[in-house]
């Protein structure tokens, strides 16, 4: 299993900058209880709170998400809509996708496969 050299957990980790007016998150890693905890909603909420409505979440590093991690999603989601923002997800692989479906969650979530998309829509919109 796994590749030489490469960290076994890595936990997860976030960093985001801006484009366009638009907060891109970058998430990496376990989006799980264990390994993110309230990393993704800690920083909506500030972000948010400084007046921030436009959050895209780029999903490229996520490998895998349990059902605690959809629930943050989820949460993050509301605490923008709440505060009149929008939060789309860019980069969600075929796993994660998958379990979005299943879950339902894929008609909440605007998804796409390209950032410039994804800009392009918040621009539009």
């Amino acid at each position: 299993m796994g590749h030489p050299g490469k960290v076994k957990s890595m936990g997860f980790q976030i960093s985001t900058r801006e484009l366009h007016g638009i907060t891109v998150v970058d998430a990496v890693g376990r989006l799980t209880l264990n390994d993110s905890r309230t990393q993704l909603r800690d920083v909506i909420h500030v972000l948010s709170s400084k007046g921030q409505r436009k959050f895209l979440f780029n999903l490229a590093g996520v490998e895998f998400i349990d059902s605690d991690g959809m629930g943050e999603l989820v949460r993050c989601y509301s605490i923008v809509r709440q505060r009149g923002g929008e939060l789309k997800l860019v980069h969600v692989n075929k796993k994660v996708q998958d379990l979005l479906e299943l879950t339902r969650l894929s008609t909440l979530f605007e998804m796409y496969s390209e950032e410039s998309a994804a800009l392009e829509a918040f621009r539009r919109g």
